[in-house]
C-alpha cells in the first residue's frame, strides 16, 4: 500500500509535465493543456489522499498563477464566497445543536414515536439518521445514532438467536449508514456536493435562475423520499423481517434512554426555536414558484431583495446563537468560539479548491474544449445522456471523495451542455445527486466508514446492498431530475436558455 501511495505521489505531477511536455490539446491556447494537467495532478492525488484533501486543493493558489491561467488575486478570492458562508453558517448551528445533546433528544423522540416492533425500529433509526442528516453533517449524525443503535443491537442480539440477531445487526447498520446519504441530498446544506453545485452553476453561469433553498428541497426531496422507501423495503425484506422465532425488544429501553437526557433545557428551547426559525427563513426566502403557482418570498419586504442569499440568513442565525445568555452556565452563552472551532475548515478548503478548479476551467477554455471532444453524444436522448452521467458520477464516487468528483465533473458538464446546446441543469442535477450515491464501500463515504468500523457489517454484505442501491438510485435520479426536475424548474429538454449562452 506504501509503495502504491509512493508511486501516485510523484504520478500526479509526472503526468502534468508530460502533458504539457509532449501532448498539447490547443497549441494555440496553451492554457488549455496547463489546466487540464492540474485537474489531473489534483485528480490524482485526491483519489490517493497523498496529502490531506485540503492540502490538494491549495495547488491552484500555486499552480494558476506560475503558469499563466489565472491572476494570483482572482484565484486567491474563488476560495471564499457566499456558498462558503452558507456552510459556516448551518455548521455553526449544528454544532450549536451537538453542544447541547438537542439531536440526541430528537433522534431518541422519533424512537420513542414509531415503536419497537423489527419493521417500525429500521423506520425510526432510518427517520431520525435522514432527518438530522438534512440538517447537520453526515458524519455527525451517524456518530450520533450509532452509539444509541449499538446499545439497542446488544439488547436484540442478547434475546434472539444469534444468526436472527446478526442479520438485523447488519440490516440496522446497513440503514443508519445509507440513511445519512439519502437524507443529505434533500437540502442545499445536507451534503457537500450541493453547495459546490450551486457556487459553480454561477461561475459559468452568472445569469442562470436563482437556486434558492426552497426551489432545491421541491427537487431533491421526492428522490430522497423515493430511495428512502425503497432502502426500507430492501433491508426489511433481506435483513429485519424475523426468519424465526423473535422476541421484542422492550419500547421501555428507548424510553429509559430518553428519561436520561432528563427535562429539555432552555438552550434546548431556544436552539429549537433558532433550528424552525432558520428552516423556515431559508425556505421561505426567495419566490416559489411550481408552474402557475407562486408564494412570494420574505426578502421582497427589503429594498434589494436579491442581495439576500441563504448565507445570509444562517449568519444571521449563528450570530444571534453568540449573543443568547446559557442558563446552564454562568457568563456563557448558546454557542462559544471554542465549540465553533471544530467547524471542518478541511472542507471548506475542498470547496475552495473544486471552485478554483472550476473556474480555471472556464478561463482557459478547457470546459468548452471538452465539451466540443463530446459533442457525438448529442445524438443520444437527453434522458440516456443523463442516466450514463448519473451512472458515471455514481460509480466514480464510491473510489473518490464525492465533493471532489462533483467539482471535477461539474465543469466538464457546463462546457458540454453549452457545446449541445442543451439547458446545463438537465445534466448538472443529477450529477450532483449522483455524488450522493456511495453505498457500496466503506471507503465511498464516513457514514459507510463508521456503520463499518463496528465490526459487526461484513464487506460482502455492504457491497450487495450498495450495488442494488446504486442502480435503483440511478434509475431514480435520472427519472426524477428528468420528469420532476424539469417542472421545478421550469425547463425545456427542447430549448437552450438565453442564461446560458
Amino acid at each position: 500500500m506504501k509503495n502504491w501511495r509512493k508511486l501516485l505521489t510523484f504520478l500526479g505531477p509526472l503526468v502534468a509535465l508530460s502533458l504539457l511536455l509532449f501532448a498539447p490539446l490547443a497549441p494555440q491556447k496553451p492554457e488549455i493543456s496547463r489546466t487540464l494537467a492540474i485537474a489531473l495532478w489534483m485528480a490524482l492525488w485526491w483519489v490517493a489522499e497523498i496529502v490531506p484533501l485540503a492540502i490538494t486543493s491549495l495547488l491552484p493558489v500555486v499552480l494558476f498563477p506560475l503558469l499563466g491561467i489565472m491572476n494570483g488575486k482572482e484565484v486567491s478570492s474563488t476560495y471564499f464566497n457566499h456558498v462558503i458562508f452558507l456552510f459556516i453558517g448551518g455548521f455553526l448551528v449544528a454544532l450549536a445543536i451537538q453542544k447541547w445533546n438537542l439531536h440526541k433528544r430528537i433522534a431518541l423522540r422519533i424512537l420513542q414515536l414509531t415503536g419497537s416492533s423489527p419493521g417500525s425500529m429500521l423506520f425510526g433509526f432510518m427517520l431520525a439518521t435522514a432527518f438530522l442528516s438534512m440538517w447537520i453533517s453526515n458524519t455527525a449524525t451517524v456518530m450520533l445514532i450509532i452509539p444509541i443503535l449499538l446499545s439497542i443491537l446488544a439488547k436484540v442480539e442478547e434475546l434472539n438467536e444469534p444468526e436472527i440477531g446478526a442479520n438485523f445487526s447488519v440490516g440496522m447498520l446497513l440503514a443508519v449508514a445509507y440513511s445519512a446519504s439519502i437524507g443529505g441530498i434533500a437540502t442545499l446544506v445536507g451534503t457537500p456536493p450541493n453547495l459546490s453545485f450551486s457556487r459553480i452553476l454561477y461561475i459559468y453561469f452568472p445569469h442562470a435562475p436563482e437556486l434558492s433553498f426552497a426551489n432545491w428541497f421541491l427537487y431533491a426531496f421526492p428522490i430522497s423520499l423515493v430511495l428512502f422507501g425503497a432502502l426500507w423495503l430492501y433491508l426489511y425484506l433481506l435483513y429485519i423481517r424475523p426468519k424465526g422465532h423473535w422476541i421484542h425488544l422492550q419500547r421501555e429501553d428507548i424510553n429509559r434512554q430518553y428519561r436520561e437526557l432528563g427535562p429539555m433545557s432552555y438552550e434546548e428551547k431556544i436552539l429549537s426555536l433558532a433550528f424552525i426559525a432558520l428552516a423556515l427563513l431559508w425556505f421561505f426566502r426567495a419566490d416559489i414558484k411550481l408552474g402557475s403557482w407562486q408564494i412570494p418570498g420574505w426578502s421582497n419586504l427589503f429594498a434589494q431583495p436579491a442581495y439576500i442569499n441563504d448565507g445570509t440568513v444562517a449568519i444571521l442565525i449563528a450570530t444571534l446563537l453568540f449573543l443568547i445568555p446559557s442558563q446552564q452556565k454562568k457568563g456563557a452563552f448558546i454557542m462559544d468560539w471554542k465549540t465553533a472551532e471544530q467547524i471542518p475548515w478541511g472542507i471548506i478548503l475542498l470547496f475552495g479548491g473544486g471552485f478554483a478548479l472550476a473556474t480555471g476551467f472556464k478561463e482557459s477554455g478547457l470546459s468548452l474544449w471538452l465539451g466540443e471532444q463530446l459533442i457525438g453524444v448529442q445524438n443520444l436522448h437527453p434522458l440516456l445522456l443523463t442516466a450514463g452521467i448519473t451512472s458515471l458520477v455514481t460509480f466514480l464516487t464510491e473510489l473518490t471523495s464525492n465533493t471532489a468528483t462533483v467539482e471535477t465533473i461539474l465543469p466538464v458538464l457546463a462546457g458540454l451542455a453549452v457545446s449541445i446546446k442543451m439547458n446545463p441543469l438537465l445534466l448538472m442535477l443529477p450529477a450532483t445527486i449522483a455524488g450522493s450515491l456511495a453505498f457500496m464501500l466503506p471507503v465511498a463515504t464516513p457514514p459507510n466508514a463508521i456503520a463499518f468500523g463496528t465490526g459487526k457489517l461484513p464487506m460482502i454484505r455492504m457491497v450487495k446492498a450498495g450495488f442494488f442501491l446504486n442502480i435503483f438510485g440511478i434509475i431514480i435520479v435520472t427519472l426524477l431530475s428528468w420528469f420532476w426536475g424539469m417542472k421545478v424548474f421550469d425547463l425545456d429538454s427542447g430549448i437552450f436558455p438565453a442564461w446560458a449562452q
